[in-house]
């Protein structure tokens, strides 16, 4: 009888229930919410399925992430940058680049939602923050997870990465809500109801010299962005040509699905309660949603300004796609103007300033690389 009981309560012991602290409990709820709104409300499951899995585990098993866990050898490809650089590259076999092409202002649009980034760098030295934390912080602003783990990584600042890396693409994932209010609050219903000109043909000449010219001026300038501009125009450069079309395919689909599933998991699982669940994490998850904002913001706010300039040439809303959540944001510009006019199309237009953003947000990357001497 005492061997059963022994061996009964050995067994008890093992579970989880007798493991978990009220912290794992709560984190349990939040990753079950992430994966209602993935898989209910359509937010980006791609991305919340694997993060909110991730979450889930880790805060059942913690062991997982510890040295000798699935989960850590999938979080060493994030350190090393590995995973963030090939998303770049199925981004860019899967991106068209003609709308920016087609309308170079867009970069100007592009650039100026990045204001959020630096805001957010100064309000995270503010807090008390090292320079490097809070540029690794602050790049939540671009709402780009890939390019949020790059620089993290790049900067030594590992001990961020878990909340910097989920704050970066919970917001990725909730732009069709943060945005809207935003877009709608500073713009009247006239400006909203603009109608832009279809654009112009791009050449397939075009199409191939831009990623050829973007990464020689861009790398030149900040040779630290190479693994993140570099992959994201060979990923374009593979579309483009013409010639490649399985590395394309391979690129845009199959490859980039596996990181996403590996990436998205071992970042859901940087979310254990005893990490997670503190002060400096609510500093970083607000600091990044005010630089989500503030980006959002500055780009509509341009986009009015161009609309003076072009005398009503330009609908302020697509300012808003100048983050680098791709085609996300460019979706939600089309979305938010039809609700103005149906039969208004801002998509194509949309799209500049948001491949614009993830070109923006890359270089700020670099620029804080250069600022603190990393290569």
């Amino acid at each position: 009888m005492e061997y059963v009981t022994n061996t009964l309560s050995n067994l008890a012991a093992q579970t989880a229930f007798a493991n978990l602290s009220w912290g794992n409990y709560l984190m349990i709820a939040v990753a079950c919410f992430f994966l209602y709104l993935a898989i209910k409300h359509g937010f980006e499951p791609l991305l919340l399925v694997p993060i909110a899995f991730g979450m889930l585990l880790v805060n059942i098993y913690p062991p997982i992430m510890e040295e000798g866990g699935l989960l850590h050898y999938f979080f060493l490809l994030d350190e090393w940058s590995i995973l963030p650089s090939l998303i770049f590259m199925g981004v860019g076999a899967q991106t068209d680049f003609a709308p920016l092409i087609a309308n170079p202002s867009s970069f100007l649009l592009g650039a100026a939602a990045q204001f959020g980034i630096y805001s957010a760098y100064i309000a995270a030295i503010a807090l008390g923050f090292n320079g490097k934390a809070a540029a690794a912080i602050s790049i939540i602003g671009g709402a780009d997870g890939p390019t949020s783990i790059f620089l993290c990584s790049k900067l030594g600042q590992t001990e961020y990465m878990g909340p910097i890396a989920v704050a970066a693409y919970s917001y990725m994932s909730l732009v069709p809500i943060i945005q809207p209010p935003i877009m709608k609050a500073l713009t009247t219903e006239k400006e909203r109801k603009i109608k832009m000109s279809q654009l112009r043909p791009v050449s397939q000449l075009e199409k191939i010299l831009f990623p050829i010219i973007i990464t020689i001026v861009v790398c030149m300038l900040l040779p630290t962005t190479a693994p993140l501009v570099g992959m994201l125009m060979l990923g374009n450069l593979f579309k483009e040509s013409g010639v490649v079309k399985q590395l394309t395919e391979t690129a845009s689909n199959a490859l980039m699905y596996i990181v996403v599933i590996i990436l998205g998991t071992s970042v859901g699982a940087t979310t254990s309660a005893e990490a997670f669940l503190n002060v400096t994490t609510l500093k970083i998850v607000a600091l990044g949603l005010i630089a989500f904002a503030i980006g959002t913001a500055t780009g509509v706010l341009f986009g009015k300004i161009m609309s003076k300039v072009t005398g009503g040439k330009v609908n302020p809303l697509i300012g808003s796609a100048g983050v680098s959540a791709v085609p996300m944001a460019a979706r939600v510009s089309q979305k938010v103007g039809a609700q103005a006019d149906p039969t208004n199309f801002l998509l194509m237009n949309a799209m500049g300033p948001n491949v614009a953003g993830v070109i923006g947000t890359a270089v700020a990357a670099g620029t804080f690389m250069a600022i603190f001497g990393v290569k």
